[in-house]
């Protein structure tokens, strides 16, 4: 992974994109802390189809397990004092 600050990234921004290309990661920082990154077409379809795929809520993911139903608890809730 190549890391370099913005100003030089600005003078050499289409060496940049060469590595990119090339499968390169490419990490864009400003005052030192990682800011950007700049990575080719296919690394970002992947990262963005990993993102838009939709995991199961907890009660889905409960309903996975072993058992179809899951009884309620039939004792009334407990009054707090706040």
């Amino acid at each position: 992974m190549l890391t370099i600050n913005l100003k030089d990234a600005k003078a050499g921004f289409s060496h940049l994109v060469d590595e990119a290309v090339k499968g390169e990661f490419v990490t864009i920082t400003r005052h030192g802390k990682p800011v950007a990154a700049l990575v080719s077409v296919e690394a970002a379809e992947i990262a963005r189809k990993a993102m838009k795929k939709k995991r199961p809520g907890l009660v889905a993911y409960l309903r996975t397990f072993p058992g179809d139903t899951f009884d309620r608890n039939p004792t009334p809730s407990r009054t707090v004092e706040l």
